[in-house]
């Protein structure tokens, strides 16, 4: 990788949950299947427990865009994890917007246990998104 590749690779910080999106990325990895490696993974043992702050103090560390792998229905932790987790994506993106950042630069998307092929499938696209539209 070129010197200018490196300083220009889009870096994407994925919010993962260790029960439900955790594997299914670890399968990714054992399936051999191929998504960008400016993918950093921080695994949560619940999508509803990330925090606005986590996510813009990304943004300010310099990472292009945020993901949140989140549990939808299948959490253990809590019958309301959706619902928290949009509210605080919800949040997030008003925050987002009131610093001058792209509210496209936050996604979520329910990954199951065994999803290794669409996790490697919103990786690549948003990355492709975030590196075409050169989103602030």
């Amino acid at each position: 990788m070129s010197e200018t590749t490196k300083n220009t690779a889009i870096k994407v910080l994925v919010f993962s949950t260790e029960k439900i999106s955790d594997p299914a990325i670890d399968l990714a990895g054992l399936l051999k299947l191929h998504y960008p490696p400016t993918v950093y993974v921080i695994p949560l043992p619940c999508s509803s427990a990330v925090k606005p702050k986590w996510i813009l103090r990304a943004f300010e560390k310099g990472y292009d865009g945020v993901f949140i792998a989140a549990d939808g229905t299948d959490c253990s932790f809590s019958e309301s994890c959706v619902e928290k987790t949009s509210d605080i994506i919800a949040q997030t993106h008003i925050l987002m917007k009131e610093k001058g950042i792209s509210p496209a630069k936050l996604k979520m998307a329910a990954i199951c246990s065994v999803c290794a092929e669409p996790f490697v499938k919103h990786m690549n696209n948003f990355v492709e998104e975030l590196t075409r539209n050169k989103i602030n």
